[in-house]
């Protein structure tokens, strides 16, 4: 694997300045770039590790705290592992920032991460992937339908209410879509039941977009996340491998898979 560097980076926003997290391989050269879109229990260690193991496989990646309008991460108080059964008060925090972003603050927020990798020194020129996990994978959803041009992979895993009922649902969206598109579903998911996984599948399908879904067995909402009781260590390498392909493919096709 290629040795990494990360650091943390400030990016201005339309309503302020968001911090993140940015890590790349430490060759001097630039690379194709992701953003990733962290899960509700926002930027720390475990997703750094995440975009360090990505960043080892030859991409520049940049984690946003999505809810910098609260603050400064950690927002949230965690402990180093979340029994979210036993410590039900952490989701009574952070369910007021979830609700506070919005699709449009988060299309608005899309393309101030997408411009700032685009100038970014270690990043390449071309399409940028993205990748999102629970709520993130919402976020990438909407990145993807926001800004078609720049974005030509989108991923998502354990992701909730990706399809719902509601007149803003991410999967309406669908028909602005230009990436490819993959979805790893957890089979243990209240907050995705197998209708709106069908929903999903037929508006991409409808749109044209070139996408798959797979449902993960055995696998809770945050199955990739091991600081947390979901996590599922055959998941989230399953995870892994459909990631890295997608990237492969579609950041980089002339080169292979990694």
């Amino acid at each position: 694997m290629t040795s990494t560097r990360g650091t943390s980076v400030d990016l201005p926003t339309k309503d302020g300045t968001a911090d993140a997290y940015l890590t790349y391989p430490d060759d001097g050269s630039p690379h194709p770039a992701v953003l990733l879109y962290m899960d509700a229990f926002g930027l720390r260690p475990r997703l750094r590790q995440m975009a360090d193991r990505l960043a080892e496989n030859g991409y520049t990646v940049l984690v946003p705290n999505v809810f910098y309008r609260h603050g400064r991460a950690p927002l949230v108080e965690l402990p180093d592992f979340i029994d979210t059964s036993e410590r039900p008060e952490i989701f009574q925090q952070i369910v007021p920032l979830l609700r506070s972003l919005t699709p449009d603050l988060v299309e608005r927020d899309a393309d101030a991460y997408l411009r700032w990798l685009a100038d970014c020194p270690q990043a390449a020129d071309g399409p940028i992937g993205v990748t999102g996990y629970c709520m993130g994978a919402r976020l990438a959803l909407r990145t993807a339908g926001a800004c078609p041009e720049r974005v030509a992979a989108v991923a998502g895993f354990h992701g909730g209410q990706l399809a719902a009922d509601a007149p803003d649902s991410p999967h309406l969206v669908a028909d602005r879509i230009t990436a490819e598109v993959y979805f790893g579903h957890a089979d243990q998911d209240s907050s995705l039941p197998p209708e709106q996984i069908e929903r999903l599948d037929k508006a991409l399908t409808e749109a044209g977009v070139r996408h798959r879904s797979e449902v993960y067995p055995g696998a809770h909402h945050g199955y990739t996340q091991a600081d947390t009781s979901s996590y599922n260590a055959e998941a989230a390498e399953h995870h892994w491998r459909e990631l890295l392909a997608l990237l492969d493919r579609t950041l980089r096709p002339t080169q292979g898979a990694s």
